[in-house]
């Protein structure tokens, strides 16, 4: 099972729009059943979707749908408790939680769209992919 970290912004994509690249990868973290993947979550970065989600700007959203993908989230999640604190990401400090996150569970993926704050294409063990690349390589990883 693969262990990913999902930046925020996959997590807004996948709400708003269905069928989206991010809302595949989400339904993929959140059904464990399947055993593709898995959402590895610190409380840092479930507050960080919950205080974004929250914010006037995405007051468009279906909120029963965000608090019912919020509840999977929280339910479905490997949660872990960061130890290590890193200072990789300068353009957003506040980004370098979902690094500390995927060196607490030793995540496989860190999956975002913003490419700007995660300039490198991988962090120790974990590569930093667009929701796309992630895409094309777990069908690679997991032919049929």
């Amino acid at each position: 099972m693969h262990k990913l970290i999902l930046d925020t912004n996959i997590i807004i994509s996948a709400l708003h729009k269905a069928e989206s690249d991010p809302d595949i990868i989400l339904s993929l973290a959140l059904d464990r059943e399947a055993g593709i993947a898995c959402i590895c979550l610190s409380k840092e970065i479930f507050e960080e979707y919950k205080e974004v989600l929250s914010r006037d700007k995405f007051s468009y959203f279906n909120q029963p749908r965000v608090k019912d993908v919020l509840g999977k989230i929280k339910k479905a999640a490997l949660w872990v408790d960061p130890k290590v604190r890193v200072n990789v990401v300068k353009v957003d400090p506040a980004d370098n939680k979902f690094l500390e996150c995927a060196l607490a569970c030793q995540a496989d993926f860190l999956i975002t769209g913003n490419t700007k704050h995660f300039p490198f294409k991988e962090f120790h063990q974990t590569r930093v992919v667009s929701p796309g690349e992630f895409l094309e390589l777990i069908g690679e990883l997991n032919p049929k």
